[in-house]
């Protein structure tokens, strides 16, 4: 199948990146590779590309994609998480990041995939793995995790009113017979929501997908850690970019970036600081920047992102 991704806020990321063509760049979501491709057209003789993504898919039509660039910088692919982002900087020795980019959203052709079992609106085994080596996916969190976990999840990840009653119908359903199937989950997602509140807003199935997938992906998870190590391989003056797509996310980045724009720790009452804690980053906007009304129109997916960004200070 054609992996077409378009990428979202495309300009404004590399705008934001202000790429040196002699600099060092990761993306760690590379996807279909339109991010990618865009940095390393900016990328000369001097310059490093490394990119990053779990699928082994997008890697391989990525590969094929950068070859297709013809350009004097170095780059390199490697097929994992990019919560392994130091690792990869420390196996490749390189010496400081100018710049890294992070797409946290499912890609197109991720949803488009029926097989992959992420979206609900095609009729697929329960999967929604990134990672297609990893154990855990969506038919074992549906049928083997208990009814609380279930609920915790669908609530917390999904932002869901009806989890308590989602997880019930859920546990209830598995009973008689395993769940196996995204077309089956819906039915019984459907059949858990009133009518009523079927008829308003988005698909009903649409949150409790979105907060299954991102328990399979430990999508939140991660999201700190990897934080704290990209800054921590930026050059100063180097930049993290961040775009999300739902709220959770997005709380997160922006609660990490301020403890790198503003970490002190003492109570607001103290007249001086005494925790020693000092900035290591500045904001580059104080609000996320969002698509532009043309690109909502050329692209509809793009309508939730919000891109954040940081710049690291002098060590």
């Amino acid at each position: 199948m054609e992996f077409n991704h378009k990428p979202v806020l495309l300009h404004e990321c590399i705008e934001c990146l202000n790429i040196k063509p002699d600099g060092t760049y990761i993306d760690g979501t590379v996807g279909g590779a339109g991010h990618s491709s865009e940095i390393l057209r900016r990328l000369g003789q001097g310059g490093t590309f490394v990119g990053l993504d779990q699928d082994s898919f997008a890697i391989r039509v990525s590969g094929e994609r950068l070859k297709a660039i013809n350009g004097q910088a170095k780059w390199i692919l490697v097929n994992t998480n990019f919560r392994n982002i130091k690792r990869v900087y420390e196996e490749h020795q390189l010496k400081g990041v100018d710049g890294i980019l992070l797409d946290l959203g499912v890609s197109s052709h991720q949803l488009d995939e029926a097989e992959r079992g992420f979206s609900y609106q095609h009729d697929a085994p329960l999967d929604m793995r990134m990672d297609r080596s990893q154990e855990l996916d969506a038919e074992r969190v549906i049928n083997e995790y208990d009814e609380t976990d279930i609920k915790n999840i669908i609530r917390d990840y999904g932002e869901e009113n009806w989890a308590a009653r989602i997880a019930q119908f859920i546990v209830n359903a598995r009973s008689e017979k395993r769940i196996r199937t995204t077309g089956e989950l819906v039915d019984i997602i459907k059949a858990a929501i009133p009518s009523k509140a079927r008829r308003e807003g988005p698909h009903p199935a649409k949150r409790t997908f979105q907060a299954i997938r991102i328990a399979v992906n430990n999508e939140l998870g991660i999201i700190d850690q990897t934080i704290d190590d990209a800054v921590s391989i930026l050059n100063p003056g180097g930049r993290l970019l961040i775009i999300t797509f739902h709220s959770l996310e997005d709380r997160i980045v922006k609660n990490a970036f301020a403890k790198k724009v503003k970490p002190c720790i003492c109570p607001g009452s103290f007249p001086v600081c005494i925790c020693g804690k000092k900035p290591v980053a500045l904001h580059l906007t104080r609000k996320p920047i969002l698509p532009s009304e043309k690109e909502l129109e050329e692209n509809p997916r793009a309508r939730s992102a919000k891109l954040r960004g940081i710049e690291k200070l002098s060590d």
